[in-house]
């Protein structure tokens, strides 16, 4: 066979072996790959120069493609290498493989361990540190001479290395990428051949991977405007909502239903897809900003509804997936149906069908009547008239929906509202002194929950009785009396003197039996096994599990468990945010007063 037909066959299996990689590995692989052939380095540039990809020599030696174990290695391209004798292929002609160069240890398979050692200076043949720095830096300086010169491909030579510089084809409206190829002198045989070539692979997958990189950008854009009109629908905001929602399909439903998919781990975008295709594209889909596996679908209600629901077909078509669903509720209540559907998903583990409905329940806001809408606008009032003393700092409402998102989430607020821990932790302090209250008390977050709920809820009565009168609750200024630590009951009783006012009720009353009436029967001792008992310890503990379980006198562990077990009997979540530890502890307030009217909580 002459020479012009061995480099032929060679040139030939180095493009099958180009567009393998390419379809295998896309453009990082093939650089990885054109790097080992050139025994250098070899990446993408802008046309100012900047590094979009680099790549140097593959770390077994040559190429990331075929191995050879025993024997004489061939194939395309020097990466069909053999381990116990030498290597050739296409592009290398009668040329030593360079895997020789590995025996004698100054190969790439040093390159890593040169590195790690912490060189700081190198050659193609060390693989130091310094070799990759310096041999972009020669590429951007090819390539902005490049640019001056107005030229399509260019090539120079710099100290022992010779730069080669090739445009990419590309869209017309678009500004292709430059390949550059940096190798020691004397270059390699053929590669002059082997640079022109890849380039129309390389440029099929940087098209590719161009128009995948926007699809994601598309994505995300979607996802983040359909969480923020999630967020809006639970802030009670609808007409903006409804603006921003107007961009998107589906039209917001109403009334809705509110679904939470619990999704196997590493299968939420599939599961979403499923979802989408149930619902035939009338749901809206929102991937939980707090938790990594659920999914939030707002399901038309009422007689637009699916039969059978939607949430159910889920759960029957995915397996693995639990789904939680909240009773029909009017769009303005999302922020109560989305609380529903997540205290149905303790409940829907334990079931086969892995689907569960919350149970008809009345809502707190509801029943506490205009005195309680009173209370709630008085014990807010401080917060929601806050005015910040700069133009940067966080107002009334942003602070009012940082309240918010932490009673319902605790420190995943974070996620939710996509500020840092100290933004957070901040603006607590904050809220809490403008309150006044103190917000590592669960009584004072059950006060804030419930006031918050009240005027987040449309239907709440309110009557028009003066904002300010002697009788007007001053919750948020009686923590600013002096407190003792040894007796905080004292200050806590008046603090939570108005609210009593309002769980006084007969209607606040009768909600707090239908709270609890599930653990009637449950166990009529007065024992630690008692799940009342339970309960209320964990209450008493500001639903802390360590204080649990040493007043219970047992593990941690063994107090989580137990607390699972009380999930399934009320049918609500406690361990998991959002909890139901604020709705009962409001319940055990209301049954005390009832029953011991005027002894402190």
């Amino acid at each position: 066979m002459s020479g012009g037909q061995v480099h032929g066959r060679q040139r030939a299996d180095d493009v099958l072996r180009m567009y393998r990689l390419a379809r295998t590995g896309g453009s990082r692989e093939l650089l990885r790959w054109v790097s080992g052939r050139a025994e250098g380095w070899a990446g993408l540039l802008d046309a100012d120069g900047g590094i979009l990809h680099g790549a140097t020599r593959a770390t077994d030696g040559i190429d990331t493609g075929t191995t050879a174990r025993n024997g004489t290695g061939t194939g395309a391209g020097a990466g069909a290498r053999s381990e116990t004798g030498t290597g050739t292929g296409a592009g290398t002609g009668t040329r030593t493989a360079p895997v020789a160069r590995t025996a004698t240890g100054t190969g790439a398979a040093d390159t890593d361990a040169a590195v790690r050692a912490g060189g700081a200076t190198g050659t193609p043949a060390t693989g130091g540190a310094a070799w990759a720095v310096e041999a972009a830096a020669l590429a951007a300086d090819g390539a902005k001479e490049l640019a001056s010169l107005g030229a399509r491909s260019f090539s120079f030579d710099r100290g022992p290395h010779t730069v080669l510089l090739f445009p990419l084809d590309g869209p017309p409206d678009t500004a292709a990428p430059l390949l550059a190829v940096v190798a020691p002198r004397p270059l390699p045989e053929g590669l002059a051949t082997l640079v022109s070539d890849v380039a129309v692979p390389l440029a099929m997958c940087w098209a590719a991977e161009t128009v995948e990189r926007t699809r994601r950008r598309v994505d995300l854009a979607e996802s983040r405007n359909r969480e923020a009109v999630l967020h809006l629908l639970m802030t009670g905001q609808l007409s903006i909502a409804h603006q921003v929602a107007g961009a998107l399909k589906p039209e917001l439903p109403d009334p809705v239903r509110v679904c939470v998919v619990e999704c196997p781990v590493g299968r939420r975008d599939e599961v979403a897809r499923v979802c989408a295709e149930i619902s035939g594209g009338r749901s809206w889909i929102v991937r939980c900003p707090v938790y990594a596996r659920h999914l939030i679908l707002v399901v038309p209600a009422g007689p637009d509804a699916a039969d059978p629901p939607v949430g159910r077909r889920v759960a029957d078509v995915v397996d693995e997936c639990v789904v939680g669903a909240s009773e029909d509720v009017p769009l303005s209540d999302t922020a109560t149906g989305y609380r529903q559907a997540f205290h149905a998903l303790p409940v829907a583990r334990g079931l086969p069908t892995r689907h569960a409905r919350f149970g008809s329940a009345p809502e707190a806001a509801l029943v506490v009547g205009a005195a309680g809408a009173q209370w709630a606008d008085a014990l807010l009032n401080p917060l929601l008239t806050h005015v910040p003393r700069r133009s940067h700092d966080p107002g009334s409402q942003e602070l009012t929906a940082t309240l918010s998102s932490w009673l319902a989430f605790s420190s995943h607020a974070t996620q939710h509202l996509k500020i840092h821990r100290n933004t957070l932790a901040a603006r607590l302090r904050l809220i809490s002194e403008l309150l006044g209250l103190d917000l590592n008390r669960l009584a004072d977050q059950a006060a804030l929950d419930l006031a918050l709920r009240i005027r987040a809820t449309p239907t709440a009565p309110r009557t028009p009785a003066p904002p300010r009168t002697p009788t007007t609750p001053q919750t948020p200024q009686a923590p600013q009396a002096p407190q003792v630590p040894e007796a905080p009951q004292p200050p806590l009783a008046r603090r939570l003197d108005a609210l009593d006012n309002v769980l006084r009720g007969p209607a606040v009353r009768e909600w707090a039996v239908h709270q609890l009436r599930p653990l009637a029967g449950a166990g009529a001792s007065r024992s630690t096994s008692d799940p009342r008992t339970t309960l209320r310890v964990w209450l008493d503990c500001e639903a802390q599990l360590a204080g649990t379980a040493a007043v219970l006198g047992m593990s941690v562990p063994g107090a989580r468990k137990r607390l699972t077990r009380l999930e399934s009997v009320l049918q609500r979540s406690l361990l998991q945010a959002p909890s139901a530890r604020y709705d009962l502890w409001l319940a055990f307030r209301a049954l005390e007063i009832a029953e011991e009217p005027g002894e402190p909580f």
